[in-house]
């Protein structure tokens, strides 16, 4: 096991770590950094989120930046709003103890474009975006990406379910040849392999973590047989046996995402919903009082949930299983981040027990039954 300064990163960093109780590298920061540092190389990373990858390849980024140059040298895209603040977030408090300021800067869908655009014409080193609204700035000669020598794409699969491919191609099209390119993604469905062959050096290097669990380890998967009726019911007598637990419900829709959240708020749950047609600033409010404890639980359709990162999560509940198998995969790993462990139940209804059989065997897990 290495540390930190034995991957190369430098001493005005580790302390900034250490204030985050970062202290040991995990799998991807000890596979990533070195290589990262050592050389102008594109990379490609396949690790589930909760991997540790903000750091990863966060720290190299910073490392390359020269502050006494103030354009922008490297950028980072991300699937959401939520997870381009985390990661702008992180960045800030890696160089908190860092000589020179390095300026990161924020840019996605929901917040004023004049704001964001007055923000940029400060020096600006790193900016982290999501591809919708950085498009629109690239478009109206807002933001310049033509010295940027790092390009980052975090959750590439993510930001091609939610319909982010023409947007990325006509990204990656700009300055291809000055770049090192970055790929990070929990899955490689075709449209990935295409990225990969049309904007990235076939000796791109690859890294993956723990290649055999599709699905993080300190997961336990269960499952509770029922029926339609008496889903609500049974979910009332989950969270009751865990009044210390925060947690996730994932519903398919977004009506029934509402309407499970307003039955379980009459039985007296501090619960919350996040569906699509909401307002950004209702999502905002939703989330911190998710993160700051006064909400118990979520309740999310698939795509609401994308970018949640949120720690000591004890479980995850599938009021319906997802139609996708990779679904399951994002959806319960919103548990067990950061080394904790977490739970994944699914409420089974008769006639499902086959396609629990066939997530089984893709994904290499066993699902326990918990009888109620």
């Amino acid at each position: 096991m290495s540390t930190f300064s034995e991957l190369g990163i430098h001493k005005s960093f580790i302390k900034g770590l250490k204030e985050l109780h970062i202290e040991k590298p995990t799998e991807i920061q000890e596979k990533a950094i070195p290589v990262l540092l050592a050389s102008k190389t594109d990379l490609i990373g396949l690790a589930q989120t909760g991997t540790g990858k903000t750091a990863a390849f966060g720290l190299p980024v910073l490392h390359n930046i020269d502050p006494n140059n103030s354009n922008i040298q490297a950028l980072i895209i991300a699937p959401t709003r939520e997870l381009v603040q985390q990661i702008q977030k992180q960045l800030f408090k890696f160089t908190k103890y860092v000589d020179h300021k390095i300026f990161a800067e924020g840019v996605y869908g929901g917040e004023k474009i004049d704001r964001q655009i007055q923000r940029l014409t400060r020096a600006t080193h790193i900016v982290v975006a999501t591809p919708g609204r950085l498009l629109d700035l690239i478009e109206r000669g807002a933001i310049d990406i033509s010295k940027v020598n790092t390009l980052v794409l975090d959750e590439a699969d993510e930001m091609l379910s939610m319909g982010f491919k023409e947007d990325l191609n006509k990204i990656l099209q700009f300055n291809t040849s000055r770049r090192s390119t970055w790929l990070f993604s929990a899955t490689m469905p075709n449209e990935i392999k295409n990225i990969v062959k049309n904007y990235m050096s076939p000796n791109a290097v690859r890294i993956e973590v723990n290649k055999d669990a599709l699905v993080n380890k300190n997961i336990s998967h269960h499952f509770i047989q029922t029926h339609i009726q008496e889903k609500v019911n049974m979910i009332t007598r989950i969270l009751d046996q865990r009044p210390e637990q925060r947690g996730i419900i994932f519903c398919r829709t977004k009506a029934g995402t509402k309407a499970l959240a307003e039955q379980l708020q009459n039985e007296g749950f501090a619960v919350g919903a996040l569906e699509g047609d909401m307002q950004q600033k209702e999502r905002d409010k939703v989330m911190r009082a998710f993160k700051n404890e006064s909400l118990q639980v979520l309740i999310s359709t698939d795509v609401s949930a994308r970018g949640i990162d949120v720690n000591n999560l004890g479980f995850v509940l599938h009021h319906q299983l997802p139609e996708q198998l990779d679904y399951y995969t994002h959806r319960s790993g919103r548990t067990a981040r950061a080394g904790k462990t977490g739970q994944s139940i699914a409420l089974i209804i008769p006639g499902e027990m086959q396609k629990l059989i066939e997530m089984q065997k893709a994904l290499g897990i066993v699902f326990r039954e918990i009888t109620m």
